[in-house]
């Protein structure tokens, strides 16, 4: 990567299903925050779900961070490496972001540095008021988040 890294920020998630939308809201709160510090090479994006023609849309940047609410056992938040996976546990309702990542790489021969921010939800029904403890968890990967797009040098990942 030469220069400066176009990044983008994608969270997907349904707002009215409670928890499922702190990768929506992650997304949100970034665009702002990129704005008034002038990163102009950060953008990002929402959905309610990933869907097959991502693979486009991710072929135009160097640096993807995939941020999705999670039902899984980590503390507040868990922050990996992703890597591409043409495992097709493809429905009709979703795709994985590994999935998305392995179909940039097939189609456009481009392998963006590709991360997967997942943070902790609690309850999932049909509201939009997110639990307290979903919101400290929005809170502390917001606040990891912009450190880590602060510091490029962070996405510097040994082969």
């Amino acid at each position: 990567m030469k220069g400066t890294p176009e990044i983008l920020v994608y969270g997907y998630g349904n707002p009215g299903r409670q928890d499922d939308a702190l990768g929506v809201l992650l997304a949100e709160s970034i665009e702002p925050w990129a704005r008034e510090n002038q990163l102009h090479h950060i953008h990002t994006e929402c959905n309610y779900q990933l869907n097959i023609e991502d693979a486009h849309k991710i072929s135009f940047f160097d640096i993807v961070i995939f941020a999705d609410a999670s039902k899984e056992n980590i503390d507040g938040y868990s922050y990996t490496v992703l890597e591409p996976s043409a495992k097709t546990d493809f429905t009709m309702h979703a795709v994985s972001p590994a999935f998305i990542l392995s179909l940039c790489n097939q189609i456009y021969n481009k392998y963006p540095l590709a991360f997967l921010l997942h943070i902790k939800g609690f309850d999932w029904q049909f509201m939009q008021k997110m639990t307290s403890g979903a919101t400290k968890n929005l809170n502390d990967a917001l606040c990891f988040l912009k450190e880590i797009l602060l510091k490029n040098n962070n996405f510097k990942v040994c082969a």
